[in-house]
């Protein structure tokens, strides 16, 4: 099990964005300074230049950097009194900093300098000794970013760069991002005619275009069915329910600025469903249940809608209305850890299904100092409920990170992190345990002795959110889809039109034994029509000629393996079925 703690590459790529924000000073004196933060890949800092800059600026800025850190200037902490702080920041007219100050409670402030108070900036830390022990770094790209993520505040330019230990790191660093550009969800939903952001219907609320609905559809069928076998039984809620609702779940106290206005409605106020559970547990509650009748499990395709800010909005990844792959399993207590490890053993299936070998483990915690305040329920609870998880993941033996105040607000969690070809981790699942809900509720169950009792109930997540997951699944793949996922399996091409009454007759053939498949019989060259598929990424080309008709064969081509050479009609559907059926999997 890893610790949560501060990485001597997040030293780094902190410290190296004082060395940014140090070059842009220099260079460009009258700048406001934002933020600075270390990220996973990088570092970033926001400024509000006096004039645009143009994206050619960061080689100069870059260049800057590079000075500095040669000086092998010293980074140094110094403490300011709230007062001292406030008149030093008014005579350098950093107002940002100065707001950012007024939301600091602490008496004393913090800050660092960088060389002889070369510069210095509001800052906890921690940085490195000196800017000779930042490594290789470069920076990337410009972007648009509200101050705050607010988009009622200014825009402000957003530099972001990376540092590595060596140049062979940061070299290496460098080709993954040239590859993931060429596997960007965004270019390839637009390329494969996956998705639609349309401004005209609302930022953050993506459209499903056909060939992108197909492939979220065979998924929605693929999980029902995976669920059905496991003994789910499956519910469709409204898009939006009573404010008692979630008063009563205390989404009003606790998640109220990720929800949308109240809709006014006669004498009722409505709100869009944050999330699928309080209806689910409305659902339970029809009919009293037995122990016999537990584990008692619901799954729900749920669409859901957060009022996500603008500026924190990003393709499919931050949406603002998406459907989960949600689950509610009611069980007793002795029926917990059972239930625990058939739900893991469910995401395992899945994600061997889906082609993913690397993921990782996270486990959510409350922050023990603020239980009252972004908590629900009693603390005794909440730690069985984080011994309880974190006891199964050292049961099953698998590696896990465990990050405290990253809980739900009503339960801890484990979020699982699926790891992309370049060593990106992004959260797909999730499994929380509840023990709120059921009492906010007056959810029970009659026990083998006749008396009520409280089950707990667990909040499971393995699509996660059908959007977030396509986002995942495009990079992935580069777009080159699994054949069980394609949208299109098959795409036939008579050499010309002679050829197109036997293209039908195979196009009928694959279609009858459920193979997505169609015909390009345009009137364009054949070479043009095999690079639109290629461009498309469909998995087998059949290319029909006189010599397939006088054979009753296609010629075929693999995406993986170009040319197949001529196949049997029945020999090709069985080679497809086959490759189908196993999913990909040897």
């Amino acid at each position: 099990m890893k610790k949560n703690k501060v990485s001597n590459l997040e030293k780094m790529r902190h410290s190296a964005s004082h060395v940014l924000a140090q070059a842009v000073l220099t260079l460009y004196p009258d700048t406001k300074l934002g933020i600075g933060p270390a990220i996973e890949d990088g570092f970033y800092y926001d400024f509000e230049f006096s004039s645009p800059i143009e994206e050619e600026e960061l080689k100069k800025i870059e260049k800057e950097m590079k000075k500095i850190i040669k000086k092998n200037l010293p980074f140094e902490q110094t403490f300011m009194s709230r007062e001292e702080a406030l008149e030093y920041l008014k005579a350098i007219d950093q107002t940002y900093k100065i707001e950012l100050l007024e939301g600091i409670p602490d008496k004393e402030l913090s800050f660092y300098t960088t060389g002889d108070k070369d510069f210095i900036d509001l800052c906890r830390g921690p940085h490195l000794k000196t800017t000779k022990d930042i490594g290789a770094i470069k920076l990337l790209k410009t972007a648009g970013a509200y101050w705050k993520g607010d988009e009622h505040n200014k825009m402000l330019t957003r530099i972001y760069g990376t540092a590595f230990k060596t140049k062979e790191e940061l070299k290496d660093h460098l080709h993954k991002l040239e590859e993931a550009k060429k596997r960007n969800h965004r270019v390839l939903g637009k390329q494969l005619k996956l998705f639609a952001l349309i401004p005209e219907i609302g930022q953050g609320l993506p459209v499903w275009l056909p060939r992108g609905y197909k492939i979220r559809n065979i998924l929605e069928n693929y999980m029902i069915k995976l669920e059905e076998d496991a003994g789910y039984v499956h519910i469709l809620t409204p898009h939006i329910h009573k404010k008692i609702l979630f008063e009563k779940s205390g989404h009003l106290k606790f998640y109220k600025d990720s929800m949308y206005p109240p809709i006014k409605v006669d004498n009722d106020t409505f709100y869009l469903k944050p999330m699928n559970c309080p209806a689910a547990m409305m659902v339970y509650k029809l009919e009293p249940k037995s122990y016999r009748e537990l584990p008692f499990k619901m799954g729900e395709l749920g669409t859901v809608y957060r009022n996500e800010k603008s500026g924190e909005l990003h393709g499919l990844q931050r949406v603002r209305g998406f459907t989960q792959n949600d689950a509610h399993i009611f069980c007793t207590p002795d029926q917990l850890e059972s239930v625990l490890d058939e739900t893991m053993d469910l995401l395992d299936q899945f994600y061997k299904d889906i082609g993913f070998d690397n993921y990782k483990f996270v486990l959510s915690l409350s922050d023990k100092e603020k239980k009252s305040e972004k908590y629900s329920g009693d603390p005794a609870k909440w730690e069985l409920a984080e011994n309880t998880l974190r006891d199964m993941l050292v049961r099953r033996k698998v590696e896990f990170e465990e990050i405290p105040g990253d809980a739900a607000f009503y339960g801890p969690k484990i979020d699982v992190l699926a790891v992309n070809v370049f060593g990106k981790a992004d959260a797909i699942s999730t499994i929380q345990l509840d023990f709120n809900l059921p009492e906010k509720f007056d959810i029970t169950y009659i026990d083998s002795e006749g008396k009520e009792q409280e089950p707990f109930v667990i909040h499971r997540a393995l699509i996660g959110s059908f959007e977030r997951f396509f986002a995942f699944l495009i990079e992935y793949y580069g777009g080159d889809f699994p054949l069980w996922l394609s949208p299109d399996q098959v795409l036939i091409i008579p050499i010309s039109e002679n050829h197109s009454k036997y293209a039908y007759e195979v196009h009928d053939l694959l279609k009858a034994s459920n193979i997505r498949v169609k015909i390009d019989d345009r009137n364009k060259s054949m070479q043009s029509r095999i690079r639109d598929a290629e461009k498309m990424k469909i998995p087998y080309i059949a290319i029909v000629g006189e010599k397939e008709i006088e054979t009753d064969t296609v010629s075929v081509r693999s995406r993986a393996n170009k040319e197949l050479g001529l196949m049997k009609n029945q020999e090709f559907i069985d080679y497809l079925r086959e490759e189908i059926r196993n999913k990909g999997n040897k």
